[in-house]
């Protein structure tokens, strides 16, 4: 359900603020992508950060189809202050039109990367309270951060991507990005702040989280589901991997709490997405 908001009915605080005064779900809210491209741009960028910043707008118009025909999300990126990653060079913004998006180009490196969405002029609540954990978290691991441009979830600001896994997470605050940074390094999540894996479904994201949540088990490649079947009443029997036998979470999309403006720029209201499973059981 949704509804058109008079102007005068604009609200008073801010889209993140207002979202964690609802307490709206964060679990299965991590946009779907079969991997990221990231493109070092150190901005300006405006709404739509691939065609309104200093990269060449052409350029960015075609990388961004590209990608998008692979199921990649592709982040601007750059340093705060001005499962495997590759990282390469580009002298001419053209050059990326020739970048192969299978994996083939760039140097793999398995060490960590954090990402943290300060796209302001996507949404005000990304760099109100994302610039300053970027410029906080940088200082305590200063070649592994970036600020990136908008991975989606305004509402949940601050937003913080862990990479080569693709994990989101949100309502980051200084302190917690110095866990998740931790929990990371040691092959773990945190439970309370993880919105979910990119590369999963936002069903399997909700059927894993709450299978971690049962079992009590934080190791980041654990409970990886595998499959989802489709039920009557918007239901799924999600398949997770465990020993001595896999799992079946049982999860229902529903709609969590009033209509509400989900993001600052907003001009409709909707009900805040949200999953809740029904059972977990061994697989036969």
């Amino acid at each position: 359900m949704t509804d058109r908001l008079a102007p005068e009915a604009a609200p008073a605080l801010r889209c993140s603020f207002a979202s964690a005064l609802r307490d709206d779900p964060v679990v299965g809210t991590a946009a779907p992508a079969a991997g990221m491209l990231l493109v070092e741009q150190p901005g300006p960028w405006g709404r739509r950060a691939l065609v309104q910043s200093r990269l060449d707008a052409d350029v960015g118009a075609e990388v961004s189809d590209r990608a998008v025909a692979r199921g990649l999300r592709v982040l601007l990126i750059r340093r705060p202050g001005r499962e495997v990653t590759y990282w390469g060079t580009f002298g001419d913004d053209p050059e990326l039109l020739e970048l192969p998006l299978d994996g083939s180009a760039g140097t793999s490196s398995y060490d960590p990367t954090f990402l943290i969405c300060t796209h302001g002029r996507h949404d005000a609540c990304c760099a109100i309270r994302g610039r300053p954990i970027a410029a906080s978290l940088a200082e305590a691991r200063r070649e592994a951060v970036w600020e990136c441009s908008h991975v989606g979830g305004d509402r949940f600001a601050a937003n913080l991507v862990a990479l080569p896994h693709g994990l989101y997470y949100g309502r980051v605050d200084e302190q917690s990005a110095l866990d998740v940074v931790a929990a990371h390094e040691r092959g773990e999540v945190v439970p309370r702040l993880l919105r979910g894996r990119t590369t999963f479904a936002p069903v399997a994201q909700a059927a894993q989280q709450h299978a971690r949540d049962v079992l009590g088990e934080h190791a980041i490649n654990a409970l990886n589901p595998v499959k989802a079947v489709p039920l009557p009443g918007h239901a799924w029997d999600v398949r997770l991997r465990h020993e001595p036998a896999d799992l079946i979470a049982t999860v229902r999309s529903v709609s969590a709490g009033p209509v509400a403006l989900l993001t600052c720029a907003a001009l409709h209201t909707a009900h805040p997405p949200a999953f809740e499973v029904t059972d977990l059981r061994a697989a036969v």
